[in-house]
């Protein structure tokens, strides 16, 4: 299996399980809160070395 892109950015694996979970949610409310999450992850997972 491939690497998702988005794992470039969101690098823990509780990170990466909670991200499938939300890519689930097809809802607007759902798509808005997958962006947030993508977006606060990616922040906090900055530093992280792969």
């Amino acid at each position: 299996m491939t690497k998702k892109t988005v794992f470039n950015f969101i690098k823990t694996p509780c990170g990466q399980t909670k991200y499938i979970e939300l890519k689930a949610n097809k809802t607007l409310l759902g798509k808005l809160r997958l962006l947030w999450f993508i977006l606060i992850a990616s922040i906090r997972d900055w530093n992280i070395k792969e």
